[in-house]
This record gives structure tokens, sequence and C-alpha cells, in this order.
């Protein structure tokens, strides 16, 4: 076994690796860009070198520099977590050329799966079923756009060397497959270096289950069963299961082969996962499932798997690269439980999962388990006081949950999901507590497209409730903690010569000025002749109104307090009264950059007119491109921007006015 790696990653993952080689006595070195000199996974290592700026072109991607950093710490042997650069067989080689160990699958694996329409390819010759489409090496606009007619709409145009969702378009017109494949191509040379593009069959009501497979330098291979990662936006995963809902015995032991023969295939070593698209239109059949394309490395999800089978795939993963053998077949295997994992992102659902960028606060997650087995477990790479930058995943946590069975599980991961607190920035928390309690997918009746259909009801946002916003305005008053000390004075609060005063609070929410008057009585408080009770536990405030109690958490820096309602976080501002109205933009008179981004494609200029929802600006975030569109018709006043800026968040990229004006 070795006795120190380097792993050629950051944040979460980085943590996650560290985490298992310290249990295993190995001792860890981490790298980091200039962005993340105090980041979470840097302080966790034994040691640690830095790489380069910010940006993962000039740090994480340059792979000489993270060989130098091994060669330079004594280390034997790179982990690349999963991203960067886990999938580059050139790196591969370069790790090996330099008597390093690479710990994953051989660069001839990683270059047989790389590419989609080759995998496809070599996948048909193992006798892996694969979707209809066309994989071949045309690339104009002519001939895809006929094999998509041949196909027959909808279509799904993918990136041949994609992955995570990236350069992925649905289309179901012909009329708009030229600017879909625009997009993707463009989002795949941003993402990969590489615009190609294949063309497949749509299943309309596609389930997304992959196998994990494992195997060793000595010829094993074993899966070890199904993940349902069906619950996707974007085309990227948001919460996924194991074992997956609903799945007879005769279709697990058909996928599980079908993945063992394509590792076989290729010759792999190491930990991968192979994903296949099913029909769920009904139930899952032996014959209703078809190869999509195989990752050769660990996977995000992958904690699921351990919960699920009480193995430690990073462990496993260190000794098959150290050349042990697994040790177990798959007779040896067997399905324990129900487990669940949810990605928290900083990101806003309801603007269409845009990735926020900004200051983590405050966080704080349940008593659980950390990069280890449990039946709450949060796998996290940051911690309050850090930065999410616009340079890296928008990540902040993954919340895994295990139970007996899949409705406890599923109870846990709702709770946990309620116990997550997380101020400073924009989050997807309460999108996925209401994902974790919808009824289809507690049914167990998931696809692909069930987040896109109930999107409306999934990302809106409650408006806060009379304890919410009570609890706000003691806050906001200065009443929330009890006076101090022995002058009496300083307990009289509100008094007055002819009896309590109340004093008025104005608070904003959401671009709303709420006005509140709120007096202290002997009872408690009184607010819109209300009267409510608080009391402080361990565990938050209580507060009673009716003799009905609610608990609430809450937590304030300067002027902004934040409310924890259960996984629903409200931010209230405390306005400067000595700040008039901000000259803001007239609603739907301007285009504002809804993050940090690149401008990629603007098709808009001075005195065209323009309808509500024609799209006018991309912007590429996080290697993601968002578009932009009008908000209503128009003529375009004035372009403050041009293709290939950089913008910032809230910049105005695109005036409207009126057609008369």
């Amino acid at each position: 076994m070795f006795t120190k790696i380097l792993i050629a990653n950051r944040g979460e993952i980085a943590a996650r690796v560290i985490a298992t080689a310290r249990r295993m006595g190995v001792a860890s070195v981490a790298v980091h860009s200039q962005a993340d000199m105090q980041a979470r996974h840097v302080d966790l290592a034994d040691e640690a070198v830095g790489i380069g700026p910010a940006p993962v072109a000039d740090s994480y991607l340059v792979g000489r520099r993270l060989i130098e950093a091994a060669l330079a710490t004594g280390a034997q042997a790179i982990h690349p977590g999963y991203g960067f650069l886990s999938e580059n067989p050139d790196f591969v080689e370069a790790v090996e050329a330099a008597g390093l160990t690479f710990v994953g699958p051989p660069a001839d694996a990683i270059r047989a799966m790389g590419l989609k329409d080759a995998a496809k390819a070599l996948m048909e010759q193992a006798g892996v079923p694969v979707v209809p489409g066309y994989h071949g090496s045309a690339q104009d606009l002519d001939t895809l756009s006929a094999e998509a007619d041949r196909i027959g709409y909808p279509v799904l145009i993918k990136a041949r060397a994609g992955g995570g969702g990236k350069g992925m378009r649905l289309v179901e017109r012909a009329e708009d497959f030229a600017d879909a494949l625009a997009a993707a191509q463009r989002e795949g040379q941003a993402s990969f270096g590489d615009p190609a593009c294949l063309v497949e069959k749509y299943i309309t009501k596609p389930r997304h289950v992959e196998i994990q497979i494992f195997a060793d330098a000595h010829g094993n291979v074993v899966h070890l069963f199904e993940r349902d990662c069906s619950l996707q936006r974007r085309h990227q995963k948001v919460i996924e299961e194991a074992p997956a809902p609903d799945m007879p015995p005769e279709v697990r032991a058909a996928m599980g082969a079908a993945a063992v023969e394509a590792a076989r295939a290729i010759g792999y070593q190491g930990a991968g996962t192979v994903e296949f698209i099913a029909d769920g239109s009904g139930p899952l059949r032996a014959d209703g499932f078809w190869f999509m394309e195989m990752n050769t490395r660990l996977q995000v999800e992958h904690p699921v798997t351990e919960a699920i089978t009480g193995l430690d795939l990073v462990e496993l993963q260190l000794r098959a690269a150290a050349g042990e053998p697994l040790g177990f077949d798959q007779s040896d295997l067997s399905i324990t439980g129900h487990s669940f994992e949810a990605r928290l992102y900083a990101e806003d659902a309801a603007k269409g999962f845009l990735p926020a960028t900004g200051h983590l606060d405050h966080l704080a997650f349940p008593e659980g388990a950390e990069f280890a087995h449990g039946d709450i477990r949060i796998d996290s790479g940051v911690r309050s006081g850090d930065d999410i930058s616009p340079y890296y995943d928008p990540m902040i946590a993954k919340i895994i949950v295990h139970g007996p069975d899949r409705a406890t599980a599923l109870a846990r991961l709702g709770h946990a999901l309620d116990r997550c607190e997380v101020a400073g920035l924009v989050t997807n928390l309460g999108f996925l507590a209401r994902l974790a309690r919808h009824p289809g997918f507690a049914a167990g009746d998931v696809d692909t497209g069930l987040i896109e259909r109930d999107s409306d009801d999934l990302t809106a946002t409650p408006d806060p409730s009379f304890e919410v916003r009570a609890l706000a305005t003691v806050v906001a008053s200065g009443m929330i903690d009890p006076p101090r000390g022995n002058d009496p004075w300083t307990h009289l609060r509100g008094w007055r010569a002819w009896g309590m005063g109340s004093t008025p609070v104005d608070l904003i929410h959401a671009g709303d000025t709420l006005q509140m008057q709120i007096a202290p009585c002997d009872e408690g408080f009184v607010m819109d002749g209300t009267m409510f009770r608080l009391r402080r536990t361990e565990h938050g405030v209580i507060l009673s109104v009716n003799c009905q109690s609610e608990t609430l958490r809450y937590h304030r820096k300067g002027d902004t307090i934040t409310i924890f309602d259960d996984a629903e976080s409200h931010v209230f501002t405390i306005p400067d009264p000595l700040l008039g109205e901000a000259g803001a933009d007239q609603a739907g008179d301007a285009i504002l950059s809804p993050m940090p981004g690149l401008v990629t494609l603007l098709r808009a200029a001075a005195g065209e007119r323009v309808e509500k929802g024609q799209p006018l600006v991309t912007l590429e975030a996080m290697k993601m491109e968002h578009t932009l569109s009008a908000p209503r018709d128009g003529v375009i006043a004035e372009v403050l921007a041009a293709q290939g800026d950089q913008v910032q968040d809230g910049m105005v990229l695109i005036r409207l006015e009126d057609p008369d004006d």
C-alpha cells in the first residue's frame, strides 16, 4: 500500500479522499489554486502545494504542475477525484511516465469510453444494447439534421466528449435543431475542447439507471448494483438513490451483466459507472434499457452505493491501484436497505437553476457522520466563512441518508434537509425539500422529466408565515435577547408612562418593504393584533401563537436576518433610513446579467424590434450556457455588452424601450 498520495482535485471530493486515506494510515497531499489557499481540503491534508491562479485552466488542469507537486512531496500515487483531469488519458500516461501510480483505469480504457460515438460502437460490438442514433464523424448541419429527421423527433444532441449534462440539448421540433446544435457545439468546445456532437433518439419517459462496477488488475470484475439518477434538472443529477425503485431482480441481473461486459471489453480497472437509459413508461424490462455512456472515474453519487453495500469505494480504489485483488466476488455482495443523496448547490432554482456565488455567512448541518457510513452522512468541502466562487462547481454539500427501506430513508432525507442552514447566498435547499416530498417521487414514479413537468410547484418559494415575520421583527427590534444586568430601566422595554408602547420595524423581503409594529407585553409580544411568545432552546426559537408552537432558527449578520423555517430560508434586510430609493431600472426595461459570466453569443442590435421570449444573449458560467431572453415586446434602445465580454452579476446588458419612444 502507498504511504503517501496526492489528490489532484479540490473541495468535497478532495476532502472525501483525504478522509479514507487517513483511516488507512496513508498521508495525503492537497493541491490548491490561489483562490483555494484557505480551503477546507487544504486544512484537512497532511501537506499542501500551490499550483497556480484561480482559473482551472491555469491550475487544476495543468497536469505538469500536479505531477511536479507529487514528486516534490514524495507521493507515490495521484488520485484524480472526479472532474478536472480524472478522465484525461494523456494525464494518466504522464503520471505513469513520471514513475507514479494513477488511481484509476488505464489510459486505453479511458480513451475507449472518452468519445460517446466510439464508445457506443464498441459497446455494440460487445453485445451491449445501444440507443438508436447517429454516431458518425460528419458534423455539418445538413447531415446531422437529416439524421435527426431519420431517427424521428424528439432527439437528443450530445457533445461526444461530454458529461455532467454539458453540451446536451433536447430538440422536439426540426425548426429548433440548428440553434440547439450550435449551442451544444459551443458548450462542448468550452467544456471539453471538442465541439463534435452525436444525435440520439430521445426516450419520452426515460429513467437514468447506472451500474457501479469495480475491477482489479487480476481480471476480477463485479458490479455493486444500481443507482437511479432520474431526478435531473438541465440534464444534471439532483437526487440519486440506491437501489432503483421497483427494480425487478431479472432486470438488475441483466443490467449488471451488461455493465460487467462493458468493463471487460475495454480492460477496465478500478471504479467506474456504466450509465443506461431505461424505458420508464411501464415496469422496467430486461429488453428495455440501452447503454448511454461510461464514466471512467468515481461518481459524485458514490456514497449511496457505499451505504447499501457497506464498502468504501475510495479504499477499494487505493487497494486496486496498489495491485491488491478485490478479495470478494459477485456472490459475496448484497443490498442492505435504501439510500438517497441530495446535492446542495449555491444556485437559484426559481431562476432556472442559475449558479450563485457569494459568501457563506453561516452553514450548519444535522448531526451525522462525515465521509463515513451512517443514517445521516454529510460530505462537504466548505465551511462557514468560505466563498462560493465563479471559478468552480457551486456544490456546498451532499446530504446522504440510509434506512432499512425506501420510505424510511426518504423520510430521513426530508428531515435532514429541514435541519440544514445556509445564510449569505441563494441555494436549492428549499427546492430539494419540496422534491423529497413530491408524491410521485415518494411513490417511486420517477423519470428524467419529473422536475421539468412540476417545476412551477417545486421552485416556488412560499411566502413567510406570521411566525417567520414575527421572529424577524423581534430580531430586528433587538428584543430577541433578554435584558442584561440589574438596572431596572433596561427591563422596561417599550415602557411608557401611560402604558406599553409599540416599536415600528421596517424590513425588506423579496423586494417588498414590510412595515410592522411590535409591542412587548407581560405574556410576550403583540404584532398585527396577535399575541405570541418566544422561548429559546438548544434547537432554535419556539414561537407560540394561540397555543400552537413552531420551532424556527435564525442567523443575523449586520442588517441581514435569515429565518430558517425547516428547509425554507427567508431573508429580511433592515433598510438604511438615510438611503432613498435606489435608481433601479424599470421592471422589464433592462436585461441584467444574473451572475458573473462570459458573453458567448449576442443576438441584439440597437434599434431592432424584439418579441417577448426572443433569445438575445447567451452567457457561459461554470462551463454551462444560459440564455437570456427579451422580457417583453419592444425595441432595443442600447446594447451595453459585446460578445467576448466578461460581465458581473447585476450588470445591465441590454436596455429596451417602447416602439414609440
